[in-house]
């Protein structure tokens, strides 16, 4: 059964960091790709980082490049996000999501792209 736990969430005022975790128990880590989206309340998801698992290569928005950094610890299973320099519009319930390691990822941003999912970990940003 895949298991993606996030951790990390938190309130911060404007201008702070927070450092988001994503434990992946599944027997394998066999994913291409880790990414986490976010979605605020009455907002679609939207992507947020996409690191390849083999390569690290790096995906991210344009609304947070320069200030969140994805990265991963194979030896641990973990995928990070650091957040740096929060504005409260980066206020939404983060989500850790793995892609299936059978298909081309042809958009990292895209939801419909990740098949396992984790519960979520809220991040509020106040000004």
């Amino acid at each position: 059964q895949v298991q993606l736990v996030e951790s990390g969430g938190g309130s911060v005022q404007a201008g702070g960091s927070l450092r988001l975790s994503c434990a992946d128990s599944r027997y394998t880590y066999s994913s291409n790709y880790m990414a986490w989206f976010r979605q605020a309340p009455g907002k679609e998801r939207e992507g947020v980082a996409t690191i390849s698992t083999g390569g690290g290569r790096t995906y991210y928005a344009d609304s947070v490049k320069g200030r969140f950094t994805i990265s991963q610890d194979n030896a641990k299973n973990t995928v990070y996000l650091q957040m740096n320099i929060l504005k409260p519009e980066d206020t939404a319930m983060y989500y850790c999501a793995a892609h299936s390691p059978f298909r081309v990822l042809r958009s990292w941003y895209d939801p419909g792209e990740y098949v396992y999912w984790g519960q979520g970990t809220q991040v509020t940003v106040s000004s």
